[in-house]
């Protein structure tokens, strides 16, 4: 069965869960969460969305993110290519680091905000790492309270929910979190128990997402379609693209275009071997070089990143 595809518009709100790849350690040392804070921040920046809330755990990261234009989609690609790759520079490994495809639920701000704000923080209690939620350094927890700064988090829209006085407000969202620390792990803020397990909301909030929700039928695209977008990327023609030889330009966009084939399509690489004239065992070995190069270059998992962008199903318009 078809995975449903993201809902996206301007001011969504994410309950975001990144999971260690089988399970394993996403944060080795002191320095990788600060990384990790570097790439938020950077990506804050880069974006336009906000941070509400955090905590890193030791094999999974809980976030509140609230987007603007840009989808959450390609604000994670870039945060989780761009963590792996210092990951396994800085551990000298090689690989995948998270699991699969990133878990979001859309959040009701109006019904839930405070309470998605509270199970973030709560995490590390609920593990049994800290017996209190301010015990624990690598959450957003602190910045709440006053005892940290940290200039990328946003912690204004949930303040000001309690007070418009700054003290007032951070004394009441204690006492908020802490009336909550007994809560256990709550299916909901995953997307269980909802009419869309993409939603997490009141039944009215629920069905009018998805009342304007203009979904066009899921599809994959086809080869014609990746190669124009591969060579709007590169400013090629197809003739040069299926020209023989290996000049640098062209051989890179036949490895963009092999590996957008066979990850992004349901087409054989035979097919595309055949309208560029390559064996398709040459496309299989550019395919490998490409995943190879998404490891250690940026500008490679860019290109990588606009073309899933490009060939998207655009699911929602607000």
């Amino acid at each position: 069965m078809a995975r449903k595809p993201r809902i996206h518009y301007p001011g969504a709100l994410y309950h975001v869960i990144l999971r260690g790849n089988g399970r394993q350690d996403v944060f080795l040392d002191d320095k990788d969460r600060y990384r990790f804070y570097l790439f938020l921040q950077e990506g804050v920046e880069r974006y336009g969305h906000r941070v509400l809330a955090f905590c890193l755990m030791t094999n999974h990261i809980h976030l509140a993110v609230q987007v603007g234009e840009v989808p959450l989609s390609r604000i994670m690609q870039n945060l989780t290519f761009r963590y792996t790759r210092w990951f396994n520079w800085h551990h000298k490994r090689s690989g995948h680091l998270f699991q699969g495809r990133y878990k979001s639920v859309l959040v009701d701000t109006d019904s839930y905000l405070l309470e998605l704000g509270a199970y973030i923080h709560l995490n590390p209690v609920r593990a049994s790492m800290v017996t209190a939620v301010e015990a624990y350094p690598w959450s957003s927890y602190g910045a709440y309270l006053g005892k940290e700064l940290i200039p990328w988090l946003n912690t204004e829209q949930i303040l000001s929910q309690f007070s418009t006085g700054l003290s007032t407000a951070r004394r009441q969202f204690a006492e908020f979190v802490a009336g909550r620390s007994k809560d256990g792990h709550q299916e909901e803020f995953y997307g269980q128990g909802s009419m869309d397990s993409r939603v997490m909301g009141e039944d009215r909030f629920v069905e009018h997402v998805l009342e304007k929700t203009e979904t066009i039928p899921i599809r994959k695209p086809g080869i014609s379609e990746v190669l124009q977008v591969v060579m709007n990327i590169y400013d090629l023609q197809e003739d040069e693209l299926a020209a023989p030889g290996q000049k640098r330009l062209p051989s890179e966009a036949r490895s963009l275009a092999a590996w957008a084939v066979q990850e992004l399509t349901d087409e054989p690489l035979t097919k595309l071997a055949i309208r560029l004239g390559r064996d398709p065992s040459s496309l299989s070995a550019a395919i490998r070089r490409f995943e190879l190069r998404r490891n250690s270059e940026l500008a490679c998992e860019e290109k990588a990143m606009r073309v899933r962008q490009e060939l998207q199903v655009t699911v929602f318009q607000a």
